[in-house]
């Protein structure tokens, strides 16, 4: 006899489950699947500094206002990526966030004006400044502070439209994938936020760079077709630095791109990559030190099916 497999989960059934998780999954779950109104949401958002996963990290910050062994080191536990972990929990800007984002901009600004945590490499990555400006323009940093890490990376921008962290060191020609949604997501929060310094040449450069990830339909060569790398095609969360096209898509549904049928093959995808149940699993992790792990990978994932859900319930709606 054959072996039945999980029955389906209803819509109802899965955001059930979802709001059955961290505090950060229900805000997102209420805000971006139900709707919610922002100012109904305010307590729940503070609460994600108060329990579960936001909780968690922030208390494992140094007494120096760091987290792991400063800035960079180790990956994943560092400030760094710690802080972009805070801000993909959506957790407010806590007394910790803020002292940690103090410390980092009184002590690792390059030469070149960008964040740099090396003392031995004068020239800044464009990866790690797109995502110091993801997180530093969420929580709320002071423009003046931004200004140097705002001119670093429109420096930095290839003909392509997009960016490559080996640009200022060995001179590629072509942009990275990875270096490209680290910017784009920079980007976004800066315009999300307000700021005006050199805000109509960002807006600009992130339309630039939305189509250098659209020319390659967000995983594929733009000249043969081909699968640029298997690892484009796994749903990882954290995805840290790497790229993927969960996080790409999420991207663009943030910044209500609408629907363009160069997107098409990546949504097919994540449709395939959906369980039996209904929902999407951790398909890995990015190896290297943690604070804890949020999800178990080869599980069902909060995250994955949260974000999963949100992107194709966007783009089927605009579609």
């Amino acid at each position: 006899m054959k072996k039945e497999g999980p029955m389906e989960m209803n819509r109802a059934e899965i955001i059930a489950w979802l709001l059955e998780g961290d505090p950060a999954i229900q805000y997102q779950t209420r805000r971006d699947l139900l709707h919610e109104d922002s100012a109904v949401l305010s307590d729940l958002k503070n609460r994600i500094a108060e329990a579960g996963w936001g909780r968690a990290f922030l208390k494992r910050q140094q007494p120096d206002g760091h987290w792991g062994r400063a800035f960079y080191q180790p990956k994943w536990t560092s400030s760094h990526y710690t802080l972009v972990d805070l801000r993909n929990l959506c957790i407010p800007a806590t007394p910790e966030i803020k002292k940690a984002l103090a410390l980092i901009l009184a002590t690792s600004i390059g030469p070149d004006g960008g964040i740099n945590p090396s003392k031995d490499i004068e020239q800044s990555d464009v990866c790690i400044n797109g995502m110091f400006l993801n997180y530093g323009c969420y929580f709320g940093t002071d423009e003046e502070k931004l200004r140097s890490v705002v001119d670093f990376i429109v420096s930095q921008q290839l003909a392509d439209g997009g960016f490559n962290c080996r640009l200022n060191r060995s001179g590629a020609r072509h942009s990275s994938m990875h270096s490209t949604i680290s910017v784009l997501e920079g980007i976004r929060e800066y315009i999300a936020a307000g700021y005006a310094f050199r805000a109509e040449e960002l807006k600009r450069i992130e339309g630039e760079a939305q189509e250098f990830l659209l020319r390659h339909r967000l995983f594929k060569s733009d000249h043969t077709g081909a699968v640029i790398h298997p690892i484009f095609l796994k749903l990882v969360y954290p995805p840290r630095w790497r790229y993927d096209i969960l996080r790409a898509l999420d991207y663009f549904q943030s910044v209500g791109y609408p629907y363009d049928e160069r997107l098409q093959d990546a949504l097919d995808i994540l449709k395939e990559k959906r369980l039996s149940d209904g929902r999407w699993k951790t398909q890995a992790h990015h190896p290297g030190e943690v604070h804890f792990q949020m999800e178990q990978a080869g599980k069902p994932s909060r995250w994955n099916t949260l974000r999963c859900l949100r992107v194709l319930e966007y783009y089927d709606r605009d579609a």
